[in-house]
């Protein structure tokens, strides 16, 4: 058994997760993809690689802020826009300078998170989003535009607002057709009420036994708000493999190198991810914070990932060109479990000790 396999079965074990996919890979070189656990503790289904997870806010850098990036490469956003030039502010004062980089950075002054999925399922499903926007726009901020940094799934939906209004289709229908279609990528959005959802044939890792949906969700998006419009948002939503995942971040590693980077906008994604003074994270990505990451201690302050509340993440050492994707179902069968705040430093320590210290 290797030193990765016995961690990766000793969070099965001690119940940090009933299973995972773990990838690991330099340049195009697979170095791990392996598979552990079981998909559904119910009906005894193992995690194999080619389960499909979800993928929680990972949506925000791999899906929401990839879609901004290709519209600031193609000129049709800048990163400097307002937001009152951009959708409907009127009555919202406020909100009106927030600019694009301000909502990719968590720095616009939203709050965090709001339930409003327990407005929204009293509406019928066709006008939950429009009701959504108009609650994000009446939700005071916490701090003037610019002023702090506080990380925000509305700033994310805003986002998706924008992009959506800018092309004229659907954040699904977009990152599909410019990104995960072009590249052959398993990753996807599984939008409800738009007739037979597509990959009906896929295996998915169950998540949480939902106290107000009153059954355990399997395929169907975790997240409450983002399930409560119909499963498509900026914060989350998108669904995909391990193989899936890797395959992006290693186009969008080659990008930031200035290669081909599969046609992602290199000069774009440059920019975002260049630091602000005194802040941890950079547009559309996290970085590590000095204490307590969850890369541990082995990962350079360049390291670029993203976190997932369903058990998912990933890591990106630029400088060695590696990526390290960790997908678990951790909410299976219940949101309550977090032990997987000290098992992923454990982890990522013994990655970068077997394939980023010694490359």
């Amino acid at each position: 058994m290797t030193a990765i396999d016995a961690v990766m079965n000793a969070g099965i074990r001690e119940g940090v997760f009933p299973g995972a996919v773990l990838l690991v890979s330099r340049e195009d070189q697979l170095l791990v993809h392996r598979a552990y656990g079981k998909e559904n503790l119910f009906t005894n289904e193992p995690i194999t690689v080619d389960t499909c997870f979800d993928l929680a806010s990972l949506t925000k850098p791999l899906a929401t802020a990839l879609a901004v990036a290709t519209l600031v490469a193609a000129g049709t956003l800048t990163l400097e826009q307002p937001l009152g030039a951009l959708v409907e502010c009127r009555g919202h004062e406020d909100k009106q300078m927030i600019t694009v980089d301000q909502l990719l950075r968590h720095t616009a002054g939203f709050p965090a998170h709001r339930p409003f999925y327990q407005a929204l399922v009293k509406l019928p499903r066709v006008h939950r989003r429009e009701k959504l926007r108009r609650l994000i726009m009446a939700e005071p901020l916490i701090a003037p535009p610019g002023e702090r940094q506080v990380y925000s799934d509305l700033g994310y939906m805003v986002l998706a607002w924008i992009v959506e209004s800018t092309v004229g289709m659907r954040l699904d229908h977009y990152v599909d057709q410019v990104i995960f279609a072009p590249l052959i990528l398993d990753l996807f959005f599984r939008p409800m009420g738009d007739g037979k959802p597509r990959h009906t044939l896929r295996r998915f890792a169950a998540t949480e036994q939902c106290p107000w949906r009153a059954r355990m969700l399997t395929g169907e998006v975790h997240d409450d708000n983002a399930w409560a419009v119909g499963g498509v948002e900026g914060h989350a939503g998108l669904f995909g493999t391990a193989r899936g995942v890797g395959k992006l971040l290693t186009h969008l590693l080659d990008a930031l190198h200035g290669g081909a980077g599969g046609n992602l906008p290199g000069g774009v994604l440059r920019r975002f991810v260049k630091k602000e003074p005194g802040r941890e994270r950079v547009a559309g990505f996290d970085t590590p914070s000095p204490m307590g990451s969850s890369t541990g201690n082995g990962f350079t302050v360049n390291a670029l990932g993203h976190l997932g509340f369903t058990g998912t993440s990933f890591w990106m050492e630029p400088d060695a060109s590696v990526v390290v994707v960790l997908l678990t179902n951790r909410v299976h069968p219940s949101r309550d479990n977090m032990a997987i705040r000290r098992f992923r430093p454990l982890l990522h320590d013994l990655v970068s000790h077997l394939f980023i210290m010694r490359k």
